[in-house]
C-alpha cells in the first residue's frame, strides 16, 4: 500500500464512523421526520465510504471516478449536517468535509502521476 493512501483511508474511515453515529443518534431523537434528509445522507455517505475504502485499498483502476462520487456525497452530507445545531451533526459535517478534501487531493495526485 502506498504511503499516500494512509491519510485518505483514515479520513474515509473517520467519515464513515461519524456518519453512522449521526445516523443512529438522529434516529433516536424526538423528531425523526425533521432529520429525515440528514439520516438519508448519512446512510448514503457511510455506504459510499465503505465502497471508496475498498476501491482505494485495492488500487482499483476506477478509483478516481469513484472518489469523485464520494466527494459529491460527502459534500452533500456535510452541507445537510451543517444545517443542524447538534454536536453530532457538526462533527459529521467536519468529518465529511475532511474526507471530501482528502479524496480530492488523492484524485489530483493520481492525475499528476499519469
Amino acid at each position: 500500500m502506498r504511503k499516500s493512501m494512509y491519510g485518505l483511508i483514515s479520513d474515509i474511515v473517520d467519515c464513515q464512523v461519524a456518519c453512522n453515529h449521526c445516523f443512529n443518534t438522529c434516529l433516536e431523537g424526538k423528531d425523526v421526520r425533521m432529520m429525515a434528509q440528514c439520516i438519508k445522507l448519512n446512510r448514503d455517505c457511510s455506504e459510499m465510504c465503505s465502497v471508496a475504502l475498498s476501491f482505494v485499498a485495492s488500487e482499483s483502476d476506477f478509483v478516481q471516478e469513484l472518489l469523485k462520487l464520494c466527494i459529491d456525497i460527502c459534500e452533500a452530507c456535510g452541507r445537510e449536517c451543517a444545517k443542524h445545531h447538534y454536536e453530532y451533526c457538526r462533527q459529521c459535517a467536519k468529518a465529511c468535509g475532511k474526507c471530501a478534501e482528502s479524496c480530492r487531493k488523492y484524485s489530483l495526485w493520481i492525475e499528476e502521476r499519469v
